[in-house]
């Protein structure tokens, strides 16, 4: 495991979740994210990638929802978790991300090489 991989996995942790609305995807669309977490996902086509960029979407949201919600990356998991990256249904943690954490992983993502998703 890279001192990157062992970071995600830090920040992960970090990162309170919540149950979203059923069916909804509306903080799916375009990210950035490491290259070390996009290694961690399913090899999409540069087709597949080229459609949902067209629409707006991720290339990973599938019919039912994200397709890798275990694996999603750093920014997928701070929606909803912090006023910055408010839920559109206003779904949250009961308790929000702290401060220090949305620092970190703004920092890791910002010292990264990033990939468009």
């Amino acid at each position: 495991m890279t001192p990157n991989d062992r970071t995600i996995e830090a920040l992960r942790r970090r990162i309170p979740s919540f149950t979203c609305v059923a069916g909804c995807h509306d903080c799916c669309g375009p990210v950035t994210a490491s290259s070390e977490e996009v290694t961690r996902l399913p090899v999409k086509t540069d087709a597949e990638h080229a459609i949902a960029l067209s629409e707006l979407d991720c290339p990973y949201l599938g019919k039912s929802g994200c397709q890798v919600y275990g694996e999603r990356p750093l920014i997928c998991r701070l929606f909803g978790t912090t006023p910055r990256l408010p839920c559109p249904n206003g779904m949250r943690p009961v308790d929000m991300v702290d401060e220090k954490t949305e620092l970190d992983v703004h920092g890791f993502l910002a010292k990264t090489r990033q990939v468009l998703l």
